[in-house]
């Protein structure tokens, strides 16, 4: 909650409801849970006592609720952070992101993001598109590495909404995972949601929207296996969540993957290799790779050896 807050005062009308339930209906920015916060806090009087959250709101009742304010977060800084460009024209660029940097700004994050970077490589973005977004259309894991597109212009930036929207933009990644998998190829269909014991991490859920990851074994390295994965939707961790589904976590990723890790890393072993999407202005076909980083080639050459 906030420390400043903002007095509303208001007759209450009949409901015969619970104090905290019609608190929520009447103030839609605020939900049930917060409204309980601010009954437990003392923040709520009803004729001039504190309020209960079961309390039973009869009618005509004054009532006064302090409402934390909400203080708007200051717009990111543009930040001369150097950028590897692997393609652009003059509507969209591809950045080869690398492992360790934060796509957008966040709670911990306010800097050094790909976002600050992005304002101050090409700050005409900052005229059309949300601050926190600068024109980027999609997302990586904090470490993962790869290709990742910017729109440059305002009809670039819908033209590639629209393009991820209807799932024809292909992205192929690159892991390492966790023994052999049973079969050469796979399609792991199933429905990726908030994980309910630990809210902070994604999981495989009964009620979780539709996830499709296809993947493919590339080559066997004793107790592990170097795969290609090709998610055909775009959840949040989903690639890292549906091979720790099959048992086959990947390799380093200390949320998802075991908790013995045999092979010491300061990242996960997970790379986006190469995506394909339309041109927005040409509509020709554009294929964007981005080589396997050199700290990723040296556990392989390891293995190998």
């Amino acid at each position: 909650m906030s420390d400043s807050f903002e007095p509303v005062e208001f007759v209450a009308e009949a409901s015969g409801d619970r104090l905290d339930k019609m608190l929520a209906a009447h103030f839609e920015v605020l939900s049930r849970s917060q409204i309980q916060a601010l009954i437990r806090d003392g923040q709520v009087m009803v004729n001039g006592k504190p309020g209960k959250a079961s309390y039973r709101v009869e009618g005509g009742e004054t009532v006064v609720v302090n409402v934390p304010v909400v203080e708007e977060a200051s717009a990111p800084a543009p930040e001369a952070i150097p950028l590897t460009v692997l393609y652009e024209d003059e509507c969209v660029a591809v950045i080869d992101k690398p492992a360790g940097m934060v796509v957008h700004p966040a709670v911990g994050h306010s800097g050094g993001t790909l976002v600050n970077a992005v304002l101050a490589r090409w700050p005409e973005i900052a005229a059309f598109s949300e601050p926190d977004r600068a024109g980027i259309v999609h997302r990586l894991d904090k470490e993962t590495s790869g290709v990742i597109v910017i729109a440059k212009t305002p009809d670039a930036l819908e033209t590639m909404r629209d393009q991820f929207k209807a799932r024809t933009v292909s992205k192929r990644y690159i892991a390492l995972v966790e023994g052999v998998p049973e079969t050469s190829e796979g399609i792991i269909d199933a429905p990726i949601g908030r994980d309910s014991a630990q809210r902070k991490r994604m999981a495989v859920v009964r009620d979780g929207r539709e996830s499709v990851t296809e993947f493919r074994v590339l080559e066997l390295l004793g107790d592990y296996a170097l795969i290609e994965a090709f998610p055909k939707t775009g959840r949040t961790h989903q690639i890292r969540v549906h091979m720790a589904f099959v048992d086959h976590p990947v390799v380093g990723d200390t949320v998802y993957g075991r908790r013995k890790q045999t092979i010491k890393m300061k990242r996960h072993f997970l790379h986006a290799a190469s995506i394909t999407f339309r041109q927005p202005d040409t509509d020709e076909t554009v294929t964007v790779e981005s080589p396997l980083p050199a700290a990723l080639e040296a556990v392989l050459n390891k293995l190998r050896a």
